[in-house]
């Protein structure tokens, strides 16, 4: 993803800093470097690895480049950007700094080390700043000797483009320097949501529901990658499937995520991780930097194949259950736009094509409910409605002819459809009602204000819409039916309702309300 994003105003704003410094010129260490210079710092680059810091130099000054050649910046500005980018062969260079932040590698006992020595190194009054996506920053601080003067400050990457830095006071982090650093978080140009300490803070903690719940559809052999990932791109509105993006990031870095945040927690059920990630992160199947994570890459392109296409059949009645007046509606709709009959009795005729649009359940089990023939019960997500790609699952009795009629009815208008096997919640339920869930619990935990959570996620994340609005959208009842039923008929704690959901929708009130 392209990080020219290189346009500045022409005064930067004024920041409680001047002088930042940066361990680690990775691409973190990189995008926090470029704002940071943005935003009217000097900024000083350390890395150990020789030549490393001279690469990040290089890197960023291209960026100002092809920002002046596509006018978002002027050369005089874009050459004082690069003037502001220093290098400290050295870690003492970086004394004069009013804070360091460290981007190194994921582990409490480098982090603990480094900030150990640069305690040395700064004046009392710098700030030690964390970039760590999962780590404790109580931890890592607890290893100084002022704990006061230590913070989480995390990026999301690409940093110029995720608009979102968290700022993450430990418990014995002064009140000053959070204040300072949620300021300098501001005049770099990004939304600063301030979280308290818990494991993976408000995004992270925010993201364990799309891809373990994902990882726990594919695990239960409902559909393929690919599938899951057209219909919460298409269906739901993400922008990249879970799939794309664990491929994206790296099973190296978001298996480790994963388990470092199911743990902290004490194997809260909610944040489980699969033993799918595990296996293909020892194959090495990585995603996108080892040529072959959930998809096979070629040129850094996934191969995916095509969707078959729908098939032909001749039309046939079509029943539809009426326990879900607006369902039944919505799907009636369809059926008559597609010209096919349209059976209004009490129950189906020994023909009819049953139709059914349940929350939480399977096929199955909404068949047995209704007492209506499993051979011939197709189930119909209605969750996001039927204008984007449409979702229809079968229980293992569901003749092939009625599960072709189902998709060449869904499909007759050029909508394209996805067929999968049964699975109580379908796949955008299961997997929108765990984010609202997980969104609900950060609320009632006290991590952050509704209105933050929401939106740290959107831009943090690139949801649609941040977890509480996303509930509220999809209707937050509708939400607890999804769990309430996965809850019953798994018996996995994972689908127990947050406290703060099932209130709200009990009374009515939107999942924003505080």
């Amino acid at each position: 993803m392209s990080t020219d994003t290189s346009s500045t105003p022409a005064h930067a704003p004024s920041t409680p800093f001047r002088t930042l410094g940066i361990v680690g010129t990775g691409a973190m260490g990189r995008g926090i470097a470029q704002i940071a210079a943005q935003a009217g710092l000097t900024v000083y680059l350390h890395d150990q690895r020789e030549g490393a810091v001279a690469e990040a130099r290089e890197f960023i000054a291209g960026i100002w480049a092809r920002g002046v050649q596509k006018q978002r910046l002027n050369e005089v500005e874009a050459e004082r950007h690069s003037a502001s980018l220093k290098e400290a062969a050295k870690l003492a260079e970086l004394a004069e700094c009013d804070i360091v932040v460290e981007a190194i590698v994921e582990k409490l006992e480098a982090k603990q080390a480094l900030f150990q020595q640069l305690e040395e190194i700064l004046d009392d009054r710098a700030v030690l700043a964390t970039n760590t996506s999962s780590l404790s920053v109580t931890a890592i601080a607890s290893a100084c000797r002022n704990p006061a003067r230590v913070v989480g400050f995390h990026f999301f990457n690409p940093v110029p483009l995720m608009k979102s830095v968290e700022v993450i006071p430990g418990l014995r982090t002064a009140p000053e320097v959070t204040e300072r650093v949620a300021a300098l978080g501001k005049a770099m140009g990004h939304f600063t949501a301030r979280a308290t300490d818990t494991p993976g803070f408000l995004v992270n903690h925010a993201g364990r529901a799309y891809g373990t719940e994902a990882l726990r559809i594919l695990g239960e052999s409902v559909t393929d990658p690919a599938t899951i990932d057209r219909i919460l791109v298409d269906q739901g509105g993400f922008r990249m499937g879970p799939f794309s993006l664990l491929d994206l990031t790296g099973l190296d870095v978001s298996h480790a995520v994963m388990e470092s945040i199911y743990h902290q927690y004490y194997e809260e059920p909610r944040f489980r991780p699969s033993p799918l990630t595990r296996q293909r992160l020892t194959a090495g199947l990585l995603g996108r930097k080892s040529g072959a994570g959930f998809y096979r890459y070629v040129d850094g392109k996934p191969q995916v194949a095509d969707e078959p296409p729908l098939p032909s059949v001749a039309p046939c009645p079509v029943w539809i259950s009426p326990d879900n007046s607006e369902a039944r509606q919505a799907l009636s709709h369809l059926v008559d736009a597609a010209g096919w009959p349209l059976e209004d009795g009490d129950t189906p005729t020994s023909e009819a094509l049953c139709l059914v649009a349940p929350l939480g359940e399977d096929t199955t089990a909404a068949a047995l409910r209704l007492g209506l023939p499993p051979e011939r019960c197709v189930a119909v997500d209605l969750l996001a409605g039927l204008d984007g790609r449409r979702s229809l699952m079968t229980s293992p009795a569901t003749l092939a002819a009625y599960r072709n009629a189902a998709m060449a009815l869904l499909g007759n208008d050029g909508t394209p459809v996805s067929a999968f096997n049964d699975s109580n919640g379908f796949v955008l339920q299961r997997v929108v009602a765990c984010i609202v869930n997980v969104g609900s619990d950060i609320a009632q935990q006290g991590v952050a204000e509704p209105d933050t959570i929401d939106r740290a996620v959107e831009l943090g994340l690139g949801y649609p819409r941040g977890p509480l609005a996303m509930g509220d959208h999809y209707g937050s009842r509708r939400i607890l039916s999804v769990l309430d039923n996965l809850l019953a008929a798994t018996g996995d704690p994972r689908y127990r309702a947050s406290p703060w959901l099932r209130r709200r929708a009990t009374l009515g009130l939107p999942l924003t309300t505080p």
